[in-house]
């Protein structure tokens, strides 16, 4: 897939896999609700097999949101963040209508996401709450002690 990456000021947003920086990745999932107790090589192994786009300010990587998807029926949005140091500077909004706007992504029939406490900025992006969750499902597995 191509590379793209996007400039506005002094910030980037890439989909380059070599500028990832996972030390700063796993930082921060290692504090995030939805990722804290994730053990690295899942984190890894999940960037490896997403399409990710990094979001830095300069060569400092300062967030992220990965893709999972089949780039034509189903995209599942996640593991989105902003490093605190750098909100509410509208760097979030950027990062999703970027991620919206790929050529790649752009078509992609149903998105879904998971967020505590992210409602209104997705919901600026066209998300809503499922409209009838008693017919999803998942099959949810634990990480184990040994992971």
């Amino acid at each position: 897939m191509q590379i793209i990456e996007v400039q506005k000021d002094n910030f980037t947003i890439s989909t380059d896999p070599s500028r990832l920086d996972i030390e700063t990745i796993v930082d921060f999932l290692t504090r995030a609700y939805w990722a804290s107790s994730r053990p690295l090589k899942y984190t890894e192994r999940a960037l490896q097999h997403s399409l990710v786009f990094g979001l830095y300010d300069g060569d400092r990587q300062i967030g992220l949101a990965r893709i999972v998807s089949d780039y034509s029926i189903f995209a599942y949005l996640c593991d989105v963040f902003i490093h605190e140091e750098y909100r509410a500077r509208g760097l979030g909004k950027w990062l999703i209508q970027t991620v919206m706007e790929h050529p790649e992504l752009k078509d992609v029939r149903r998105w879904l996401l998971v967020t505590n406490d992210a409602h209104g900025l997705y919901r600026q992006f066209g998300f809503e709450t499922i409209q009838d969750p008693e017919r999803w499902m998942q099959n949810f597995k634990p990480f184990r002690p040994e992971d």
